[in-house]
This record gives structure tokens, C-alpha cells and sequence, in this order.
């Protein structure tokens, strides 16, 4: 079931949500070529410690990170390591946070230094569907209208819509009903109500849909090699326009 929030539950989401924006502003700082993953992870969390948060993602169902970082080929889940980030690489960068009870998702995919036209269209067109998405999350829409829109903007560009992956419900758990899917028809699934907080996390591949999860049983990847981007914020449903809680001023 999909969860009203009170107001009381709102300004918690709302506290949560900026901090969890705040890191990824300061996380975007530094991505740049030779940077270890494992240093950003730390930089995040320290960052989210000292703004008084607690990191949603470690601890949760054993993870032991407070980001996921996923490069080029890696869709969503990458483990922080001692790889060092190279120029023309693109790395998805998660980051969730937990103030008072409530959680609060975000994440964007970043180019490090130099990246090739491809890997420009492919995050232009990843961050454009996160943005058609959300000006669908109205009161009295539905949960297709979202999902249609940000498949439509993968066909506008060419690329996949990652189909066994959703966006969800948030707010005293991280995953919350309902599923989102990237992709779906208009005026279908569950209609939206004002109160409801929601990730919407449109993931896009550059050669196929198809996906796997790596040994380390949690970096998902494209079957294919091919790059991959992922995009998400978490939002509050209104009679009017949706509020963007992890919007990054």
C-alpha cells in the first residue's frame, strides 16, 4: 500500500532529503580522474554523519557502503573500491540518508573529466526522463503516466529503458509500496494522492536492456558491456506541482 504522509512526516522527509541532497552537491566536487571510489564513499560518509544523518544504505541487508557507486558499464549497486576513476569514465553515484526515522534517496550520474558525445546523450537523456517523470507525479494521475513518460524520452533518444529495476514508495523504510517502473502506459496502476513520497530513478542503457548481477552479489551490470546511467529524486506528491525533497540548490 502506498503511504500518506502527515505534515509532521512530511518536514521529517523534508530534513532528511536536503541533507541526502547536500552530499550528493559536495560528492560532485570531487569526481574527477584518479580519485579511488572508496575515498568518495568515505567523504560521503563523514558528510552525512556531521550534518547528523545516519547513511540509509550500510547496514541494509548486509551492504557495508553509505553510497553505491557504479561506473560506465554498471548499472546501479557498485561496491566503493580502490579503483581509481579514469577521464571519459561516467559514474552513477547513490547516496541515502535516515534523519528522525525517515529516508531520504538520491542519485546522478557523473562525468569524469573528458566524456564522448555518446556518454553526453546518454546522461542528457537519463536526466531528461527523471524530469519528465516527475511533472507527471500529480494528484489524481497514475502511476503509468509517470512510467510512460520517462519511456518515452529513451525511445526519443535511442536508448533502453532498464526494465527489471523500479523506482518506489520512501519514507520510514527505504522501499516502500509502490514499485515505479521506467516504462508502462498512461492512465494505468496506482492513482496518486497528495501526502505520498516517492523515488523516481529512471536507469537508461546505451546498447540493450538486458542486465546481470556480478559475484559479488551486488553490482548489476549491462549483459553487453554498454554504458549505463541512472538518475533519481525523491518527491512529494501535491494537488499541484510535485516537490522535488532532494533538490540540490
Amino acid at each position: 500500500m502506498a503511504l500518506i504522509k502527515t505534515a509532521a512526516e512530511i518536514e521529517k522527509m523534508k530534513r532528511s532529503c536536503l541533507i541526502a541532497a547536500e552530499i550528493l552537491k559536495e560528492i560532485k566536487k570531487h569526481i574527477r580522474p584518479g580519485i579511488k571510489t572508496s575515498e568518495i564513499n568515505e567523504i560521503a560518509e563523514d558528510l552525512i554523519i556531521k550534518k547528523g544523518a545516519a547513511p540509509a544504505f550500510k547496514g541494509y541487508r548486509g551492504y557495508k557502503y553509505s553510497t553505491c557507486l557504479s561506473i560506465n558499464e554498471e548499472v546501479v549497486h557498485g561496491l566503493p573500491s580502490e579503483r581509481r576513476l579514469k577521464d571519459g569514465d561516467i559514474i552513477g553515484v547513490d547516496v541515502g540518508t535516515i534523519v528522525d526515522g525517515y529516508y531520504g534517496d538520491n542519485a546522478e550520474t557523473f562525468p569524469v573529466g573528458n566524456i564522448d558525445a555518446e556518454a553526453e546523450r546518454l546522461l542528457k537523456a537519463t536526466r531528461e526522463a527523471l524530469a519528465e517523470g516527475i511533472s507527471e507525479a500529480r494528484d489524481g494521475n497514475h502511476l503509468g503516466d509517470v512510467s510512460h513518460a520517462i519511456e518515452q524520452v529513451a525511445k526519443k533518444y535511442g536508448f533502453f529503458v532498464v526494465k527489471d529495476l523500479y523506482g518506489h514508495g520512501i519514507g520510514t523504510v527505504m522501499h516502500e509500496d509502490p514499485l515505479i517502473p521506467n516504462y508502462g502506459q498512461k492512465g494505468t496502476g496506482l492513482m496518486l494522492k497528495a501526502g505520498m513520497t516517492i523515488a523516481i530513478e529512471p536507469m537508461f542503457n546505451a546498447g540493450t536492456e538486458a542486465i546481470k548481477t556480478l559475484e559479488d552479489g551486488w553490482t548489476i551490470v549491462t549483459t553487453d558491456g554498454s554504458l549505463s546511467a541512472h538518475f533519481e529524486h525523491t518527491i512529494l506528491i501535491t494537488k499541484g506541482r510535485p516537490v522535488i525533497l532532494t533538490e540540490r540548490r
